[in-house]
């Protein structure tokens, strides 16, 4: 680390940056943005660091992979404005935001367990019965009509063609009638949306997380990637602890 190389309590530019693998013109870029305290010029103009810019670089590095680079780069410039309160202020954001992640999280999870019992399960594929444990969606020929569908989830057509301009549902038109068509696809897009809808999710929260879904190829392949967000907000809340860790450092040795 940075203050084993230290001579005197004096750091050299290149001894601050050899110490955490960075280029002396980032530890110089790091001082003009605020994350360092501004350095001691020697009578010829030169920089000279201490072991508490090291501590400030610590935290800095530290706080990054839980908080993102700028918010880490304004809280260590707020500690370093004298202005703590600010700095605690962005730190209780970003832990606002991660436990908001979660939440959108298990409603996602909660979605998709409702989907897979089988509630009000459809094949979409043609006319007939649906496949599953619950009732049917009454289908016409090759998919589900608005109605049915509307019916069915207890909501009203027009919120349906909401979700639709929203593109969270992408029912195709018959040819003959014009009448919109939900094949199976657009059913369980339309599931999940009135499941979220139902926890207070917004329509522009929702639309990322159908996007998801149909990128996966469907709810089954989705559980992978449920299972790595779940492993990245753990790693987050983490690096925040770790972070909060070497803040606290720094912030005790500036006293």
């Amino acid at each position: 680390m940075a203050k084993n190389l230290q001579t005197g309590g004096r750091l050299r530019p290149v001894d601050l940056a050899r110490g955490h693998g960075l280029s002396t013109q980032a530890v110089r870029n790091y001082e003009e943005a605020g994350v360092l305290p501004a350095a001691v010029r020697t009578p010829h103009g030169y920089r000279v660091y201490t072991s508490l810019h090291a501590g400030a670089l610590r935290a800095f590095l530290a706080l990054v992979p839980g908080h993102g680079h700028r918010t880490a780069t304004s809280i260590m410039r707020a500690v370093n404005e004298g202005a703590a309160e600010e700095a605690f202020r962005l730190i209780d954001e970003s832990h606002a935001q991660l436990l908001d992640d979660r939440r959108t999280l298990q409603a996602v999870e909660s979605a998709l367990r409702d989907l897979e019992s089988g509630a009000g399960s459809t094949s979409g594929a043609g006319p007939g019965p649906a496949t599953g444990s619950g009732p049917a969606v009454p289908s016409g020929p090759g998919g589900t009509f608005i109605g049915p569908l509307a019916g069915k989830l207890g909501i009203r057509p027009a919120t349906l063609r909401k979700w639709e301009r929203a593109g969270l549902v992408s029912p195709r038109r018959d040819p003959l009638t014009g009448y919109r068509v939900y094949d199976g696809a657009d059913v369980r897009d339309a599931r999940l949306t009135h499941q979220l809808r139902r926890g207070g999710y917004l329509l522009e929260q929702i639309a990322p997380l159908i996007a998801q879904v149909r990128a996966a190829g469907g709810l089954e392949p989705l559980e992978a990637a449920l299972g790595d967000w779940h492993g990245r907000l753990s790693t987050r809340g983490r690096a925040m602890l770790t972070g909060a860790a070497e803040l606290e450092a720094y912030l005790r040795e500036r006293g």
